[in-house]
């Protein structure tokens, strides 16, 4: 079967010219065998076209992605103008005389400062095109659609919280903050239509999509600028196994954080206030003593027993403060590792064909010339992958360490109001 293109084949105005082929016009006696499984990602992301050099179209130079060497490896050339974008107001909205409701949010943008209103199904067009797009880039998954209960304000609340996750991973992406459908999803203004429609289906005729991506990614050359194969499968491995670990722990953090937080909410109130009604009802007792010396104690008992009211109270109110903020960072990091699998198999594809095309060089049966075109195509995938992974671990460490901070900070002043609400009972006693 034909190699696919990608949806759209080639064809962008004149720019940088990318012809098929790896160089070198003699025939060869053995060519590098194709994937059996059309379906595998290495084939549907275009990546096994793009190695086998059989992509070929003209990269715009505001399509260029650029791979950089940074202190850490290959990284994405930063983005010269970064920004911010908040997500406020999710507010309910109606169309057909009312006979359709659907939430809306407010984004707005730091570098234009212009409010847009967005609906989920805006996201979800961009998340599908960004998907399709950039094989190789982790696109934040999208909280979860619901259909029923989506217009309960624990849910749009929470939604929301997921959304602002998404669009600070989006904004602090270098690759993915620049591109054209994102900029025209946070742009756009709400009212124009017309605009609207004609940016995603410029955004949907997007020409350098499949194999043809990969040609718009430029990596570093000349001197200490090569990769070693066998270094960079090394740390492809050690990133695999990084991932895998990482998402058990995620699995077992959020299971532990979502059953302590059903325990405050429900067990922990239920004790505490069942504490502080057992202290009422003492009080209750020792009131039907008359006697007026016994009457501090009274009230100090009674005083008591509200305290341990109002701490059941703070105890199912906290974990929206501070274990609710950590789930909602672990499940977008779920979406992260999820589509690590992928991103990997495209680069481990990539490096077979390069040892593939090696042996038959040894073999007599490849042109040198050939293998060295596809080492070079693969060397593009494999800058591409280091960069993700570096920009991975930078952004996951500072998500971590603010909401680990953020946690800390919550833990702390929950205990202080609790100390407080002890404290105050306490000298209720002192005049007693």
């Amino acid at each position: 079967s034909e190699p696919s293109l990608g949806p759209r084949g080639a064809g962008h105005p004149p720019g940088h010219p990318h012809p098929p082929g790896g160089g070198g016009a003699a025939k060869s006696s053995a060519t590098v065998s194709r994937n059996l499984n059309r379906f595998s990602t290495f084939v549907k992301s275009g990546g096994e076209a793009f190695v086998l050099g059989e992509a070929s179209g003209f990269v715009k130079d505001g399509d260029k992605l650029c791979v950089v060497l940074g202190p850490r490896g290959p990284e994405w050339q930063e983005n010269p103008y970064p920004f911010q974008c908040s997500i406020e107001d999710p507010t309910k909205q109606t169309k057909f005389k009312g006979m359709k409701s659907y939430i809306a949010y407010k984004l707005v943008p730091s570098h234009t400062g212009q409010q847009v209103h967005r609906r989920y199904k805006h996201f979800d067009w961009l998340y599908g095109r960004l998907a399709e797009k950039f094989p190789v880039i982790s696109v934040p998954h999208l909280p979860e659609k619901q259909a029923t209960g989506r217009f309960e304000e624990d849910f749009i609340s929470k939604r929301r919280k997921g959304l602002a996750w998404w669009m600070d991973h989006m904004c602090s992406h270098p690759v993915l903050a620049q591109c054209d459908a994102f900029q025209h999803f946070l742009t756009c203004p709400s009212t124009d239509e017309k605009a609207w429609k004609q940016g995603k289906r410029k955004a949907e005729k997007d020409e350098m999509v499949g194999a043809n991506f990969f040609l718009t990614i430029s990596v570093p050359t000349g001197p200490g600028a090569s990769l070693d194969l066998q270094e960079v499968e090394s740390q492809v491995d050690g990133f695999k196994a990084f991932t895998k670990k990482m998402d058990e722990s995620a699995l077992q953090l959020n299971h532990t954080a979502n059953e302590f937080a059903r325990k405050q909410v429900t067990g922990f109130k239920k004790e505490y206030q069942k504490v502080g009604h057992s202290f009422k009802c003492l009080s209750q007792a020792f009131e039907l003593d008359q006697q007026a010396f016994s009457a501090g104690l009274n009230q100090a008992i009674a005083f008591t027993a509200e305290a341990y009211d109002a701490i059941g109270d703070l105890f199912a109110d906290q974990p929206r403060q501070d274990l609710d903020p950590v789930m909602d960072l672990l499940a977008l990091y779920q979406g992260h590792l999820a589509n690590f699998p992928d991103i990997i198999h495209v680069q481990k594809g990539a490096l077979t064909k390069v040892k593939e095309s090696k042996r038959h060089v040894e073999e007599g049966k490849m042109e040198l010339q050939k293998a060295e075109g596809i080492q070079e195509r693969c060397n593009i995938i494999s800058f591409a992958t280091l960069a993700e992974i570096n920009h991975f671990h930078k952004i996951r460490v500072r998500d971590f360490k603010s909401q680990m901070q953020h946690f800390l900070q919550q833990q702390i002043l929950f205990f202080q109001k609790v100390t407080q609400k002890l404290e105050e009972a306490l000298h209720k006693y002192d005049s007693v």
